[in-house]
């Protein structure tokens, strides 16, 4: 479930997307697209991605908090966001970060993982 380039690139154009990247010697080890759609009332992390040679650091959770920031800034007080259930990683992350399960996502991924939709409130 990689982002393709054009898909990233659309990202960049998208006036209701922010992007946040995380710069380690002049190298993008990792970023953070957050979607803030017209008439929401809560805001969507689309991706969080950090290299492998750079996990362990703290960089996601870094990048987490950049969205949540950006959604409060914007009025919003909620946030969403999906995880595989077979990332324990990114689950553990997002638990120790106050996301709660909402929902179960059956054969979400393209590749037919099932999911957990995710949410936080940020009041």
């Amino acid at each position: 479930d990689q982002l393709s380039r054009p898909a990233l690139r659309r990202f960049l154009r998208v006036p209701s997307a922010r992007i946040w990247v995380a710069i380690q010697n002049s190298v993008v080890v990792g970023d953070v697209i957050l979607l803030l759609r017209a008439n929401a009332h809560s805001s969507r992390i689309y991706s969080v991605v950090v290299a492998p040679a750079a996990r362990g650091q703290g960089l996601g959770d870094r990048l987490i908090a950049c969205a949540e920031r950006a959604t409060c800034a914007d009025g919003r007080h909620r946030l969403r966001l999906e995880v595989r259930t077979d990332n324990a990683a990114a689950r553990a992350l997002y638990q120790r970060r106050g996301y709660r399960e909402v929902a179960a996502l059956s054969h979400y991924y393209e590749d037919g993982a099932d999911g957990l939709r995710l949410e936080k409130s940020l009041r």
